[in-house]
């Protein structure tokens, strides 16, 4: 333990073997177990439980009542010293619920940077979560999901297991969804489908005019022109794929394991505003 501006309550149980930087505050009750390893700057308020084989990074705040490091709810799972690797300034509130991996799937449980997981968020095992992203209340992530960067899930979503969401997407409140959404997407429902691009999101994170014009090009193309297989939709975009947002969204698709999520009406294209 690093005890230089160390703060810890009296009432806290930090177990032998943990490892605590500069600048780390725990709070009453709260629990560090011994195979933790905590960054400088980063807060555990009162009561919440820090355990397993978990690593957090620097200038996380950890809110009372979260159970970050548990084992994950798999039942192959046999107590394998699998991991939690959690990034820097990230924000993890009241309830929320992040598990280590499974040797079956890699044994790691890897969340990035700058991420808001607002309460009862749950993150299962073998989770991928990039950076900069938002989980409103009772979002549910199933194993071995991916999100990448600057996604938005709306309260109250459920990710089905495998599933990917890419860049800047999002997910409206409530949905369900069991195919992947490419990035800069936006999709709702019982069983999501496309609802169009995040327009307002593209425009709020400075991506060009001339970028958002050729992703609505691209949308149509994959979406409603009826191209027979992945690589001639691909084909067809040769003038637009040197903007780095069409590019990602094309692997997006093409690298598809489950598939990916569709618009309603197919038959009919898509107006866009901005």
């Amino acid at each position: 333990m690093n005890s230089s501006s160390t703060q810890i309550h009296p009432t806290a149980i930090i177990e032998d073997g943990a490892e605590l930087d500069s600048g780390v505050i725990i709070g009453p009750y709260a629990t560090i177990g011994k195979n933790v390893k905590i960054g400088k700057g980063t807060e555990v308020h009162g009561h919440a439980l820090v355990t397993g084989h978990t690593t957090i990074g620097e200038y996380n705040t950890i809110f009372s009542y979260a159970s970050v490091g548990n084992i994950p709810q798999d039942l192959k799972y046999k107590g394998e010293p699998t991991q939690l690797i959690v990034g820097n300034k990230n924000i993890i509130r009241e309830f929320t619920t992040l598990q280590t991996g499974t040797i079956q799937g890699g044994g790691k449980t890897e969340i990035g940077d700058e991420n808001l997981f607002m309460n009862y968020v749950h993150v299962a095992h073998d989770c991928l979560i990039g950076n900069q992203n938002i989980f409103a209340n009772v979002v549910q992530l199933a194993g071995h999901v991916t999100i990448h960067n600057k996604v938005t899930i709306g309260g109250i979503c459920a990710v089905h297991q495998y599933v990917h969401i890419g860049d800047m997407a999002m997910l409206a409140a409530g949905s369900v969804t069991v195919k992947d959404v490419p990035p800069y997407c936006m999709a709702e429902g019982g069983r999501a489908i496309l609802r169009g691009l995040n327009m307002e999101g593209l425009r709020r994170r400075n991506v060009s005019s001339e970028a958002r014009n050729a992703l609505k090009a691209a949308y149509k193309v994959f979406f409603y022109h009826g191209h027979p297989t992945i690589e001639e939709s691909i084909a067809s975009l040769s003038e637009l794929i040197h903007f780095q947002e069409v590019k990602k969204f094309a692997d997006f698709i093409r690298n598809s394991k489950r598939g990916v999520a569709h618009p309603q009406n197919i038959h009919r294209e898509p107006s866009f505003e901005g």
